[in-house]
């Protein structure tokens, strides 16, 4: 089974909310450049790719979490992150049921991802 098989497979698995928000943030990281693989890492985790790890995402009970692996380095103008705040590296979104996906805002945040791995 591809990466991609999989992440399909976790999303209709995910009969509540958290199916439709983790639906929702692929689109966006799919939308964000043609060049973006997915991957299935850690034994579970979506994962989107592209010069290097640009994010993975979780669906708790409670939340699904996207982490971005640099982004502590990256430009947050509308304030997406809400997590991890205090790390060196590491940010993430966490999305609670009821919680919008800013579809734009995300994009324009995994754009930055992007070239922040190009540059390093």
């Amino acid at each position: 089974m591809t990466p991609s098989e999989q992440i399909d497979q976790l999303i209709a698995g995910l009969e509540d909310w958290r199916g439709e928000l983790l639906s929702q943030i692929r689109e966006c990281f799919l939308a964000a450049d043609t060049g973006i693989s997915e991957a299935w890492k850690w034994k579970g985790s979506p994962t989107w790719e592209k010069s290097g790890i640009l994010a993975v995402a979780n669906a708790h009970k409670e939340k699904v979490k996207v982490t971005f692996s640099h982004g502590a380095s990256l430009n947050d103008p509308d304030k997406l992150f809400n997590a991890g705040l205090n790390g060196n590296h590491w940010r993430a979104i966490d999305l609670a049921c009821g919680d919008t996906v800013n579809k734009t805002a995300l994009v324009a945040l995994i754009q930055r991802a992007i070239a922040f791995n190009e540059k390093k």
